[in-house]
């Protein structure tokens, strides 16, 4: 399945693969790759809330400010939560990014080998107007139980997300 025009990127409309993931519904699992080289799945934070920050690519501005928003709302929150910047972005990139920025809360994902992430939570570009893939932008959190608590969309991939809201369900799911 694919969603024509789910979101536009430099005003160009943009065809995503897969489902929209929607609040009440069961997180998607997928396997993604962390900055060590280690497999990462859904389950591997079972237990905990989560939030899943989405960006085309670390090396760009409004997804590095992305990060360390989230890097420096999450702090407070401990070891209740597991959050993680998802992007297509290698693992060499995103270990290099996370050290010269001083990220070390916010853990990151890779989706570059088969794109789970992308597709199973409907961020994967399909068809866009740029020669490569990326993901859209978006934010979701999960809870402990493993059902969306938030999900956001970004409708304008260079714009930014709401912060605000998604931290407050964040702080919601984690109790």
């Amino acid at each position: 399945m694919s969603r024509a025009n789910a979101v536009t990127f430099k005003g160009n409309p943009v065809t995503l693969a897969g489902e929209a993931v929607k609040v009440g519904q069961k997180a998607p699992d997928f396997k993604s790759v962390n900055n060590g080289l280690a497999p990462v799945s859904l389950a591997d934070s079972a237990g905990k809330a989560r939030l899943f920050s989405v960006v085309p690519s670390l090396d760009t501005p409004v997804c590095s400010t992305q990060t360390k928003k989230f890097e420096d709302g999450i702090n407070a929150l401990g070891d209740k939560v597991a959050c993680y910047t998802v992007s297509l972005d290698l693992p060499f990139a995103q270990k290099r990014f996370c050290g010269a920025e001083g990220v070390k809360t916010m853990q990151t994902l890779s989706d570059v080998h088969d794109h789970s992430f992308g597709k199973n939570w409907g961020v994967l570009f399909e068809q866009s107007p740029l020669p490569i893939k990326l993901l859209a932008r978006s934010v979701f959190v999960v809870d402990p139980a493993g059902i969306v608590t938030y999900a956001e969309y970004v409708p304008e991939v260079t714009s930014e997300p709401n912060y605000a809201a998604a931290l407050e369900a964040l702080k919601k799911a984690a109790g």
